[in-house]
């Protein structure tokens, strides 16, 4: 079936009646939602991965992403209906499919961008392609990386962009522990295209899907821009955020209660400052830009370095807070809360607690880490001790990501137990709790408190 020329109700009605075959490349986080939910909205898709573990949990309707809310119920009905075939050929889901979504992971960090991943997908694709299709990446991608890909495709397939199949990108727009939610009605979609015969048939099938429509704009390296930018705002926000931190610290004042207070103005949007920035996402793209242009990227650089620093001054805090009891670092039991970057999710990468932790370990601390989201054998995995469940002796705690378990521990028993009760507090999760006052508390941008008991 030819998609491409196909008008927004023409395509729509394809994807409804059952009558479209998709291909999506990535069956992580990201790619198995969006799957399931072209699956549950008619049509057919096609799973692709080069895990051969994820295609065979797929194909017996096992979730890979327990974590993802929505996605077992979702892939248990689409496997039952036969509407989901996972696969690890994508060059044969290619040639099945009229739309061809490609959401493979691509990582940047200070080193460079590694996009090998992608361009084994776009190789696939080349080779399976079939005239008319419509190829979408939806991975997150420096700009003017997906027009990149066109000469390949081109070369490979013999066919002409824009003519023999479309391209565009829509860049995915999710966060982990609500990705069905943002794929389907959270915010509308950005689609940029090569031309109107392709930006019609996806107005009209991710409209279908996405009850907050979708966003046209100008062009393929448009939409790349949006979901870059968005993330960049974060980054250097947060970077900000951070510095004020530290300066709040010199000026004896909280940051939080000036940041609150500043932002009661409409055109002040100062965002939180913390313990630092993971995930996938805010501390990735702005390495795209950096890379991509170093002598543009000035404050871009400076807030990356800022954000990663900030582990960094966690530490620094622990070893004051330490000083205060005269407790020398080197042989002082610390517990870690917190192995994910983000609260809520089970997800390590590029998550703070790892340079903090092994920055402890140098110090000669006796570290333990405790997340209610991984078991201790997955905490042994990434070298790390996990934390024994008693608090007895323990002579700080340090908290790097804001699980809700973590506000429901008990301050009083906590104290009691502790041999010198500290809590640096890199999510201010405990900035206001009852007992906190009995603690040597320390958060970014709030002066170590002392109990008098101590001072």
């Amino acid at each position: 079936m030819v998609l491409l020329g196909k008008s927004r109700n023409e395509a729509s009605n394809l994807l409804l009646n059952g009558e479209l075959t998709v291909s999506v490349f990535g069956l992580g986080k990201m790619g198995l939602p969006l799957a399931l939910v072209f699956a549950s909205k008619g049509a057919k898709v096609y799973g692709v991965d080069l895990n051969e573990n994820v295609v065979e949990m797929v194909n017996r309707g096992e979730n890979p992403i327990s974590f993802e809310p929505g996605v077992g119920e979702l892939l248990e009905k689409a496997v039952k209906e036969k509407r989901l075939t996972a696969v690890t050929d994508g060059a044969l889901a290619s040639s099945k499919s009229d739309l061809i979504v490609l959401l493979v992971p691509v990582y940047a960090n200070a080193k460079g961008i590694r996009m090998e991943l992608m361009e084994k997908a776009i190789d696939e694709v080349s080779n399976g392609i079939r005239k008319g299709a419509i190829v979408v990446t939806e991975t997150t991608l420096p700009p003017g990386t997906t027009e990149s890909f066109i000469p390949k495709i081109e070369n490979v397939s013999g066919f002409k962009a824009g003519i023999d199949f479309g391209i565009a990108h829509a860049p995915e727009r999710t966060m982990s522990g609500r990705v069905i939610k943002d794929i389907t009605e959270s915010y509308p979609k950005i689609i940029g295209a090569i031309n109107e015969a392709t930006l019609e048939p996806l107005i009209g099938i991710y409209s279908a899907i996405n009850k907050k429509g979708v966003v046209p704009v100008s062009s393929i390296r448009v939409a790349e821009a949006v979901k870059v930018f968005e993330g960049v705002y974060r980054d250097v926000n947060i970077a900000l955020a951070n510095e004020l931190a530290l300066i709040s610290e010199r000026l004896g004042i909280n940051v939080n209660e000036a940041i609150d207070s500043a932002n009661t103005q409409p055109y002040s949007h100062i965002h939180r400052p913390g313990a630092g920035v993971g995930g996938h996402c805010i501390g990735v793209y702005t390495w795209f830009l950096i890379h991509s242009f170093p002598e543009l990227s000035k404050i871009m650089k400076i807030a990356r370095e800022t954000n990663d620093s900030m582990p960094l001054h966690i530490v620094e805090l622990t070893v004051k807070a330490l000083n205060l009891v005269r407790k020398p670092v080197n042989g002082a039991r610390i517990i870690v809360f917190g192995l994910s970057y983000r609260g809520g999710i089970k997800e390590t990468i590029n998550s703070p607690s790892f340079p903090l932790i092994n920055e402890f370990l140098k110090w000669g601390a006796n570290v333990e880490v405790y997340d209610p989201y991984f078991s201790n054998e997955e905490i042994m995995s990434y070298g790390f001790k996990p934390f024994n469940g008693n608090f007895e002796g323990a002579d700080a705690v340090v908290v790097v990501t804001d699980h809700p378990q973590f506000k429901e521990v008990d301050l009083r028993d906590l104290k009691d137990k502790m041999a010198t009760p500290i809590i640096i507090d890199g999510r201010y999760i405990y900035a206001t709790a009852k007992g906190i006052e009995n603690f040597i508390y320390a958060s970014p941008g709030i002066q170590i408190r002392c109990p008098k008991s101590f001072q």
